[in-house]
């Protein structure tokens, strides 16, 4: 079975929510129900836009997992962020 899925995620609700929680840093995490772990072309793009609003707001993106039932894809540990 082949099918598409996809997730929209606001970046301003993202930091909303880290600014509420007085963070400096946050960690973003996000499942592949499909058990794929290497990161979608969207997951990068996505991460690296978050991460540059968290430049402007001095809050540092730490990591983003993507996580299956098998394991974890880190972009900081693949040198990605």
């Amino acid at each position: 079975m082949d099918f598409t899925a996809g997730t929209v995620v606001d970046v301003k609700l993202v930091y909303a929510a880290a600014i509420k929680a007085n963070s400096s840093s946050l960690i973003l995490a996000h499942c592949h129900p499909s058990g794929n772990l290497l990161p979608s072309e969207q997951d990068k793009i996505l991460t690296q836009r978050i991460k540059k609003a968290g430049e402007t707001l001095d809050i540092l993106v730490l990591d983003h997992l993507i996580m299956t039932a098998e394991g974890y894809y880190s972009f900081a540990e693949e040198g990605e962020l």
